[in-house]
């Protein structure tokens, strides 16, 4: 696939699709990967819930409710969130933003029926925080000194707590939650989902933090350029970096699964993104043709135009 670029590096890493569909998961699980995992899942959801405020905000639908609600999270970080409530709710959904501007939120899943709570993570939009910049490339280095103090840690707790913010505000919710995210929030999920067994489901979108020892090897446009010029310097960063390996952790997921890596991504590298892909158990796989770039060859927008009405069906929707 030849997709014309004016980047300095290759896109797809010089892989081709089927060896990129033939990458595996790496060998670089550290011994206690499942017991820290576990052990940290346990410490946040033994933690009762502390909601700081909710007040009702205005919302484009006549027929979708919006809250603006804070909530305490790990290490006492106060974390914002938008939830959305339908007049008829057939589930929940929790969904994490990707690395750029101020997160926002979508009306389109409320108003077809699930019940949405949007976080912003640490850092982020309504959860700046005087210590942790938001800027990618700094949030993303963030203590990466530290497996235990690492930003992606905090990251994945948010995302715990703001899934139950939403079943503590609606239990009916618990039947049929499901996550969903893109990009930064892709790689989000594959670290959030496999500990936490109230999700039901998953859509992982150009997922990030796959595969470290392959990745780390190319240089990107992304956040993982930051890791990857610290670890020249700080080599001894992929060892807490390996904690936070989204494609060993996928291979946790018991969770139904839809992934669509991406075979060309100057962002969010394709090496990485399928070695996550390929690690999952019960997943439906739906590469597409470009990521974190604008489609200009009219059958790659037609493949990825199918992506919304995947996901409806993954969450229980009716198909539009």
């Amino acid at each position: 696939m030849t997709i014309a670029h004016s980047y300095d590096f290759d896109p797809t890493c010089g892989f081709s699709k089927r060896e990129l569909q033939d990458i595996p998961v790496p060998d670089c699980e550290p011994a206690d990967f499942v017991s820290f995992w576990e052990k940290f899942h346990k410490e946040v959801s033994s933690s009762k819930i502390q909601i700081l405020s909710k007040r009702e905000i205005w919302s484009p639908e006549a027929s979708v409710d919006i809250w603006e609600v804070f909530f305490l999270s790990h290490g006492g970080v106060r974390i914002g969130a938008w939830v959305l409530r339908p007049e008829k709710s057939a589930g929940g959904l929790v969904n994490c933003h990707g690395y750029g501007p101020s997160p926002w939120f979508s009306v389109q899943l409320a108003k077809e029926g699930l019940t949405c709570i949007y976080p912003c993570i640490r850092g982020a939009g309504l959860s700046s925080h005087h210590d942790i910049p938001w800027e990618p490339r700094k949030h993303v280095l963030y203590r990466i000194d530290s497996k235990d103090e690492y930003v992606l840690k905090g990251c994945v707790a948010d995302i715990w707590n703001a899934a139950s913010v939403l079943l503590e505000l609606f239990p009916d919710c618990a039947d049929n939650l499901n996550y969903e995210g893109s990009s930064f929030g892709g790689g989000m999920g594959a670290l959030a989902v496999p500990w936490d067994k109230r999700f039901k489901t998953a859509s992982l979108d150009v997922p990030t933090f796959g595969n470290n020892p392959v990745r780390m090897k190319y240089k990107s446009a992304g956040s993982g350029e930051a890791q990857r010029l610290h670890l020249e310097k700080h080599p001894e960063a992929m060892a807490v970096m390996n904690y936070f390996d989204a494609a060993i952790s996928a291979k946790y997921i018991s969770a139904e699964v839809l992934c669509s890596p991406a075979y060309f991504d100057p962002v969010v590298l394709p090496v990485g993104q399928f070695a996550i892909a390929n690690a999952l158990k019960r997943v439906e796989l739906y590469p597409i043709p470009v990521g974190h770039y604008a489609p200009t060859d009219p059958e790659h927008k037609a493949v990825i135009d199918k992506l919304p009405n995947k996901r409806r069906k993954l969450f229980g929707l009716p198909q539009l």
